[in-house]
C-alpha cells in the first residue's frame, strides 16, 4: 500500500549485488509511476526513468530544455513506488560540475538506485539524432568526479554515459570510457554503438558495468538479451518502449471513437477495471479504512 518498503539504501545495495553477479539486468523504461510498479509486477531487474520520456510527456522535444526540478519530482514519483532500484537519466547534469554536484545529491535524496551522467556539450540533445556535440575529455571527467565526490551513500551508482562514438568513432569512445572509469564512474554508457563487436569493445576495455541502450528506430541495432549477455553486457534499457506502445495504442483508440462511434471493439485491447484495481492494491487501502474509521457515532441521549 502506498509506496515501496525498501529504502532508498536498500535498493541501491541491491543493484550493486545484483551488477556484481554479471548477469544481465533488464530496465524497461517507466513512463509514470503505475508503469513502473507494472515493470516490476512483470518481473523485471528495475525501472529506468528516461529524459527523452519526461520531456515528451510534457510535450517537449528531447533537447535539454527539462529542468532539474522536473526530473528529481518524476524519478521520485517513480522510484518510491516500485521495490525495484530505478535509473535515472540526468542528461549532462544540468550544468557544469558545482550543478553536477547538486543534481547528483537532488536525485539521491529523490530516492533513484543510480543516473548517468552523460559528454555531450550542455544544452544536450537526443543520442540518436545525428548533430551531435561532445565536451573536451577534461570537461567530461570533470562532470564525473564531481559527480562521485557528490555522493553520500556510497552505493549510488554513477553511470557514465559518452556520445563520442557518433562523433569521432569507436576508438576515440574507448580512449574515453577507460578516461571516465578513472575518474571514478562505476558503469559505462556507450550511446548509439553500430553492432555487437562494438559493444564488445567497450566491455574489454573496462573492468565495470556496461549498459545498452535498446531504443527502437535509433542508431542501434535491437539485438536480443541473449546476444547482449554474450558480449557481457550488464544492464539493458528499453527507455521509450513504454511509451510507444501506449501512445500507439491510444492513437489507434481515438481513431476507433472518430470512425466507429464507440470503443466497444477495442475493449479486448484495454486493461480492464479489475486489473487496474489489482495494480493499485485497491484491497490493502480497502482493509486499512476500515480498520480506522470502525468508530460509531453515538446516538443522542
Amino acid at each position: 500500500m502506498l509506496y515501496a518498503s525498501s529504502t532508498p539504501a536498500d535498493k541501491r545495495a541491491r543493484l550493486r549485488e545484483r551488477l556484481a553477479s554479471g548477469e544481465l539486468l533488464q530496465f524497461p523504461g517507466a513512463f509514470n509511476p503505475l508503469s513502473g510498479r507494472l515493470i516490476e509486477r512483470k518481473g523485471f531487474d528495475g525501472v529506468y526513468v528516461s529524459g527523452a520520456v519526461i520531456a515528451a510527456d510534457l510535450g517537449l522535444p528531447d533537447i535539454g530544455l527539462t529542468t532539474l526540478t522536473e526530473v528529481a519530482g518524476r524519478a521520485q514519483q517513480i522510484a518510491r513506488m516500485t521495490e525495484l532500484p530505478a535509473l535515472v537519466d540526468a542528461d549532462t547534469g544540468f550544468g557544469e560540475p558545482m550543478n553536477v554536484a547538486r543534481t547528483v545529491q537532488t536525485l539521491e535524496d529523490a530516492g533513484i538506485a543510480g543516473l548517468h551522467i552523460e559528454d555531450q556539450v550542455n544544452p544536450k540533445r537526443c543520442g540518436h539524432l545525428d548533430g551531435k556535440s561532445v565536451v573536451d575529455l577534461d570537461t567530461a571527467l570533470k562532470r564525473i568526479r564531481a559527480a562521485a565526490d557528490a555522493r553520500r551513500d556510497p552505493n549510488l551508482l554513477i553511470m557514465a554515459r559518452t556520445d563520442v562514438r557518433a562523433i569521432e568513432g569507436l576508438g576515440a569512445a574507448v580512449d574515453r570510457v577507460k578516461a571516465l572509469v578513472d575518474a571514478g564512474a562505476d558503469a559505462i554508457f556507450p550511446e548509439a554503438m553500430a553492432d555487437l563487436s562494438e559493444f564488445a569493445a567497450i566491455r574489454d576495455a573496462v573492468d565495470v558495468p556496461v549498459l545498452a541502450n535498446m531504443t527502437e528506430f535509433g542508431k542501434s541495432e535491437l539485438f536480443t538479451t541473449q546476444q547482449l549477455a554474450d558480449v557481457g553486457i550488464n544492464i539493458v534499457i528499453y527507455p521509450v518502449s513504454l511509451l510507444r506502445l501506449a501512445m500507439g495504442a491510444a492513437g489507434r483508440g481515438l481513431d476507433t471513437i472518430r470512425t466507429e462511434g464507440s470503443l466497444t471493439s477495442a475493449l479486448g485491447e484495454m486493461q480492464t477495471r479489475a486489473e487496474l484495481y489489482d495494480l493499485l492494491d485497491y484491497e490493502s487501502y480497502n482493509t486499512f479504512d476500515s480498520s480506522v474509521f470502525n468508530f460509531q457515532i453515538p446516538q443522542a441521549p
